[in-house]
């Protein structure tokens, strides 16, 4: 008679560390590892995005030197709008009065941002073939006239359906246009004064 004893298997092995860390690895374990980390970006992307959007953005200029420096060159007297109400803020000023001898045409131009965050743009030239005086009048269509500012303004609208008040005396064109309201660009043309610099 045999007897039958215990079997003996052989003792199991422990796996090794580098099989645990594989099973460590799968989709599920690296999902919840990278939740906290999108969290984390979105949180910074969402603070950046609001601390952004309260910054100004708008670069203003001080249009008093490129003024002075058409004024002084300038065959005529130089206008320009002045004591503008606050919302008015210059965001770019030029001229060609840098270049220009005794005698030459000068042009000058600022731009403005206005309360209603649209652009009106002042010009003031004694050459009516620029093009900051032909782009604008040319092809423009008048509506009539306005006083404003103790003077009478051609009010048109341009080919891009801006509105556009003109004047023009001397052989000088002064213009104010832009995509502002037609308050905003009468506002700008009522404050054109002769500069005294």
């Amino acid at each position: 008679m045999t007897s039958a004893g215990p079997t003996s298997q052989p003792p199991a092995q422990a796996p090794s560390p580098a099989i645990e860390r594989a099973n460590r690895m799968s989709a599920g374990n690296m999902l919840r590892s990278l939740a906290p980390l999108v969290l984390i970006c979105l949180a910074l992307v969402g603070w950046m995005a609001v601390k952004q959007s309260a910054v100004d953005t708008v670069r203003e200029v001080d249009p008093t030197s490129t003024v002075q420096l058409a004024a002084a060159r300038a065959g005529y007297p130089v206008v320009a709008p002045t004591g503008l109400p606050e919302g008015y803020r210059p965001t770019s000023a030029r001229t060609d009065a840098g270049t220009a001898e005794a005698g030459d045409p000068v042009t000058l131009e600022v731009g403005y941002l206005t309360p209603s965050s649209e652009y009106a743009g002042f010009v003031v030239s004694d050459d009516a073939r620029t093009e900051a005086v032909t782009g604008v009048l040319g092809g423009a269509q008048e509506q009539g006239t306005v006083d404003l500012g103790g003077q009478a303004w051609t009010r048109g609208t341009t080919e891009r359906g801006e509105t556009v008040l003109s004047r023009a005396a001397d052989g000088v064109t002064v213009l104010v246009t832009g995509s502002a309201t037609d308050e905003e660009l009468e506002t700008v043309a009522a404050a054109v004064r002769p500069y005294s610099g």
